[in-house]
Parts: C-alpha cells; structure tokens; sequence
C-alpha cells in the first residue's frame, strides 16, 4: 500500500463517506486507493470551488467532518474561498492539496505553489508534509484542530512523491470528535438569576443551529419574543407567536422596532457573531440602553463592537439546556401552521409574489440553499419558514455561487428530504455546471434561477450610490433553460404568471435528478434590503 492508503483508512475510521474535488496528477493517488475502499465515494464536481462548498454544506447536515481535495497550484488556489467560507461558518472541513514532488522543490515545476502559507490566513491549521513517516501524525493532528474548541478548517499539503512512498504498517489513531465546550454552572446560574423575572428578547443567530428545540423552549419559559439573524432565518418557524421575524440585512419591521424600541431590559443573545449583516451595519440602537447577554463558543465575539455586560463561553446547546434546568416550568406555546397564500387579485410578476408563490407550490419540508444576489433579500424578507432548518443562507461570506454548491452538500448529507436552490444567472453561470455533478449523481435537487440579465446586487449597489448603472453591469438575454435542455435535465420556463403552473410545478419536482425552475424577470424596485439602502444611499450625499 501506498502512504495515500493510510488517508482514506483513517477517513474510513471516522466514517467519512464522501470525497469531494477533482483529481488530478498530484493527487491521483490519493483517488487511486478508492479503487480498493468503496467505503468512501469520490463525487466529483466541475470546479474546486464548488467542491468546497458541497462538502461545507455536507459537515454542516451530517455531523461529520467534510474533506476536499484540489490539486497543486491552480486547483489548491480555488479552495481558498471554500475555506474561507468554512471558517466564517465555524464548519470542520479537511482540505487537502496536492504538491509537486520534494526533488523539484523551486525549481519552478508545473502547477508548483507553496500553498501553506496562502491558507494559513483562512484556516485554523495549514501545513506542508515532507515525510511519509509524519503524514498519519499530521492528518489526526489537522482533523483534531479542525474539531477542537471552535471548529474550522484545516489543511495539508501533500508533495506527490510522499503520497506514493510505501506505506509501513501504523495503528492509526482514533478519530478526532467535536466535545462541546462547557460553561462554568457559576456562570449559569448567574446568568439564570439575572433574566429571571425580567423582561427581554432573544437575538438568535446561526450559531443556535443545534440546539432550536432548547431555545424556543427557552422562549416560551421565560414568555420572550425573540428575532433571528439572516443567517439564521431557517431556525424556526415564522409563525411561533414569540417569533417577530428577521434583525438586519433585508430583515422586518416588526424586528427592528422591537429590538431598538421594545419594553425590555436584556438583549440575551444566542450563537450570533454580530455581524454586519446581523446587526445592520452595526447599529448602536441593537444594544443601547440594555443589560446585554451573550452565549458563544467562540469567546471572541465578545471583544468586538459591543460591549457585552454578561458574556458566556459555551457550546450553545449544552449552556441552554442547563439553563433550562433552572427556570420554572412552563407550558408550551400552541400555534397553527396554516399560512395566508395572497388571492389572485393581488399577485404581481414580481420577485416578492414568485418566490413565495412558487414556495406554497413545492413541499413543505423543502430545504432551501439560497445564493447570493438581489434575490437573496427577498428570500429573507418575504419567504416563510414553515418547517425547521429549512434555509441555509451564508451571507456571512457571501460568496456567490454558495447556494448551488451547498444544495449538493446538503443533497448527500439528507437523503430523505426534499432540497431546492434558489440561485441567479450570476451565480450559475459561476457553478452552475454542478448541476451536472447532481446529474451524475441523481440528486434531486431542485434549481430555481431568477434570469435578470443583470448582476441584480450591482445593478442596485450602484444606482443607490452612484446614482447610475454602466450598461456592461447587464448583459444580452441567455436561456438557462436552454441550457439545461442541451443536457438532457427536465425543466420548467416562467415569464409570466400565467407560467406558474403548481400541476407542473408537481410533477417536474417529483421526478429523479435534478431540474430546473428558470424564472426570468427584471424587477427594478429597490430590494427589501433594510438598512443597507440607507447605508449605501447615504454615500451620495
């Protein structure tokens, strides 16, 4: 066996099922020992990128942790958005890169690049293997940082010479698992004495992911409404009657005046960075005048713009349930799923009717991928959440093509549900090839793309600031529909609303692999951006 054998053996131990990236020369050894270990299957994307992100979104839905694999040079170099995307994300993902061999070393080999120092900036651990003798201690040492305190990427690189050196016989270590970190009780309890007969609001971000169920119960215990973040729009859904929408960018009314103007003492905040996008470019108004709480794993958070009265480093979970255990009982709160779906008179061919008309057409478990771009806001402002972690919107990095890439992810890591990408032309003429990658694998993803013609986020960015558009920010029409059609994927074209067709909306989702729902439609009202419209028009006074 080759020293790449003992890389899929100890991914094999901790029971990675997935390989994600595009092989090639440098690391077609690592490939090669699949052959063998039909453990572990190869998926093979169309760009590095998207490799990335589909196995960023995998680590985010299974629990386990995601491994891409790029090739020397060009290949590493298109990775280092899908690490940064990790990071900002706090996902486990196992980046490896081929490297030319250790003889050639700067002597300005094909694809050479000294990639280590380029991803130290984007992950928590990047290092250089030389001996096949350390690669077994260098791959437990990644995936163990990759894991630990506050979890992240990591990568190696692999010169291909130390990749096919014979392997000597290792008892491989056991694989590295995530450990919540624990509060102090003190805190806890201090924390659990201060909110108790107080009044409030929870400010949720995405960091609460895994633990809804506790914080909405947490919410009903102590009776406080609470908002989400953007990010963690998809958490709970809207129609919890504590629920009082979306804080930030493209975020509601409702949110905003009850977070600046509200009738509470604590801001108690759970598993949010406060972010840009979280706080709406930073508004003092979030925490002004309140006692502000905040729970995070990553006990940086706390030193950023705000200042925070009672911060407590904890896994988000684990700290509130134990805070739980400390309040009173209480009864849940019942609610009625049933939502109000505008009549025929009302709907226009707009992007805020379309999307949430084409949503009441698709199941309601559908889990979302929602890209980046003008679209995006309306997704976060007008579509309702009707069942739990049903979004996943990363507007945290915000790069675009995220969507189409993490729907992937997202496909192999739920089997059994149903997943759709709601995405632009920008965007898929970025990765939109994947949805060849979805094709080769039979997912059954449903790829819904708004055809404006334009980079609509531009478009908007400028005419608010600048107060005009170049003409090349657009561009001539191109079917995507076509597109697909020349590849055999079914699919679905609206123009009109009349096209909004649920019979055939039904059955093209139904069918196995991917498909396509392209709507195309130039909306020229300025996006339900929030605050970012006044943040961007101010620069032309």
């Amino acid at each position: 066996m080759k020293t790449a054998g003992h890389i899929i053996d100890f991914l094999i131990k901790g029971n990675v099922d997935y390989l994600f990236g595009i092989p090639a020369g440098s690391v077609n050894a690592i490939f090669d020992e699949l052959y063998e270990k039909p453990q572990i299957t190869p998926v093979v994307a169309k760009h590095e990128g998207a490799a990335s992100f589909m196995a960023a979104a995998y680590a985010k839905y299974s629990g386990k942790l995601g491994v891409v694999v790029g090739c020397s040079g060009p290949g590493a170099m298109n990775l280092v958005t899908g690490a940064a995307n990790a990071a900002r994300e706090q996902i486990p993902l196992l980046i490896l890169t081929g490297s030319v061999p250790l003889s050639t070393l700067g002597w300005n080999a094909s694809q050479e690049l000294n990639a280590s120092p380029v991803f130290k900036q984007v992950t928590k651990y990047s290092a250089t293997v030389t001996e096949s003798s350390n690669l077994v201690e260098e791959l437990h040492k990644a995936v163990s940082i990759a894991f630990e305190g506050v979890p992240g990427p990591v990568h190696l690189a692999l010169p291909i010479d130390v990749q096919l050196q014979t392997a000597d016989d290792v008892t491989l270590p056991d694989f590295p698992v995530y450990v919540p970190h624990e509060a102090p009780f003190e805190e806890i309890k201090s924390l659990s004495d201060l909110i108790l007969n107080k009044k409030g609001v929870l400010f949720i971000g995405n960091g609460a992911r895994e633990c809804t169920e506790e914080v909405i119960e947490l919410a009903e215990a102590l009776k406080w409404p609470f908002v989400t973040t953007p990010q963690a729009k998809g958490l709970i859904p809207m129609n919890h009657p504590l629920h009082k929408g979306v804080y930030g960018f493209a975020g509601h009314s409702a949110a905003v005046d009850l977070v600046h103007h509200g009738d509470h003492d604590i801001l108690f905040i759970i598993g949010s960075s406060l972010g840009e996008t979280a706080t709406s470019n930073y508004q003092d108004q979030l925490t002004e005048g309140r006692t502000v709480v905040q729970i995070d794993r990553d006990p940086s958070v706390f030193t950023r713009k705000y200042v925070i009265d009672h911060p407590v480093t904890g896994d988000c979970r684990k700290t509130v349930k134990q805070l739980l255990q400390l309040q009173p009982e209480s009864q849940p709160v019942s609610f009625n799923l049933t939502e109000d779906i505008q009549s025929a008179e009302e709907l226009h061919y707009d992007t805020k009717t379309v999307l949430p008309l084409i949503q009441s057409m698709m199941p309601s478990d559908t889990k979302y991928a929602v890209d980046i771009g003008e679209f995006m806001s309306y997704v976060i402002h007008y579509m309702k959440v009707l069942s739990p972690k049903s979004f996943d919107i990363n507007v945290h990095y915000g790069s675009m093509g995220t969507g189409i890439g993490s729907s992937i992810g997202m496909a192999f890591a739920e089997r059994d549900r149903t997943v759709a990408c709601i995405t632009g032309d920008g965007c898929f003429f970025m990765h939109g090839m994947e949805i060849l990658t979805a094709k080769e694998y039979n997912l059954p993803i449903t790829f819904i793309v708004i055809n404006n013609s334009r980079l609509g986020m531009v478009h908007h960015g400028h005419s608010l600031q600048y107060k005009r558009v170049h003409n090349r920010f657009s561009q001539s029409y191109t079917s995507i529909s076509a597109i697909v059609e020349a590849i055999n994927i079914p699919f679905h074209t609206i123009s009109s609303l009349e096209d909004i067709d649920s019979a055939a909306i039904d059955e093209l989702v139904k069918l196995d692999g991917p498909k396509l729902i392209e709507i195309n439609l130039i909306d020229d009202a300025v996006p339900p951006m929030g605050d970012r419209v006044k943040f961007l028009s101010s620069f032309a006074k």
